[in-house]
Parts: C-alpha cells; sequence; structure tokens
C-alpha cells in the first residue's frame, strides 16, 4: 500500500508540477519581455503587471501543490526513490506540455534524453 501512495504522490508532483510550469511560462509570455520592461519602467510595474494575469496565480497554486506532494511523497519513501523519479518524470511531462500546450519545438536531442530518462524512470521502479 506504501507503495502505492508513493507512485500516486510522484504522479501528483509531475502533473502539478509541469502545470505549474505551462500556466507560469503562459503568464510570462502574456508579460512579455521582462528586462525590456523593467528598463522602460521599474521593478514595481513588472511585478503589478505579472501579479495581474491570472496564469501566474494557477501557475504558483499548481506549484504550491506539487510542493506539498512532495512532502507527502518523502513521508512514505526515501528521498533517493522521490526525488530522481519525480525529477525525471517532470522532465518528461514538460516535453509533453511544451509541444502540445505551448506549441514549442522540441527537438531531436530533447526527445531521446526523455526517452533515456523514462529507462531510468523504469530501472529505478523495479
Amino acid at each position: 500500500m506504501r507503495q502505492l501512495h508513493t507512485w500516486t504522490s510522484i504522479l501528483v508532483i509531475v502533473l502539478a508540477s509541469s502545470t505549474g510550469d505551462v500556466l507560469l511560462s503562459h503568464a510570462m509570455k502574456q508579460v512579455g519581455d521582462v528586462g525590456e520592461l523593467r528598463r522602460r519602467t521599474s521593478i514595481l510595474t513588472v511585478a503589478i503587471q505579472v501579479f495581474r494575469i491570472p496564469y501566474f496565480w494557477l501557475g504558483v497554486l499548481a506549484m504550491t501543490a506539487a510542493f506539498y506532494s512532495l512532502l507527502f511523497a518523502l513521508s512514505w519513501a526515501e528521498v533517493s526513490i522521490v526525488g530522481p523519479a519525480a525529477a525525471a518524470l517532470t522532465f518528461i511531462a514538460n516535453a509533453v506540455a511544451a509541444k502540445i500546450f505551448l506549441q514549442e519545438k522540441v527537438d531531436h536531442r530533447r526527445w531521446i534524453a526523455a526517452l533515456l530518462v523514462a529507462g531510468g524512470v523504469v530501472l529505478l521502479a523495479l
């Protein structure tokens, strides 16, 4: 049963973290070039613009859920399992989410890396 809890929490970590990454990326694309905006205005203006975007807050909420899921997972399993599995699967999920939701170009090297990481997770789970 503990194994089920561990892998369920890892799945929640991966989904929440990837969702948070996509939402924060979408929010920052709406803001534009933060460096240029800061040079033209002030850091306070940049912060206000970022904080007005609902996707930013949804991304923060998703990342918060990922963090608390990580804490739950660490209460059920060792960090030597949870850390690498969550990081590796998040890498894969981010590549897929970048391609699907953000329409980013994901080159073949990243897909090969994702496959190798997936193989590592399978070896870790055995």
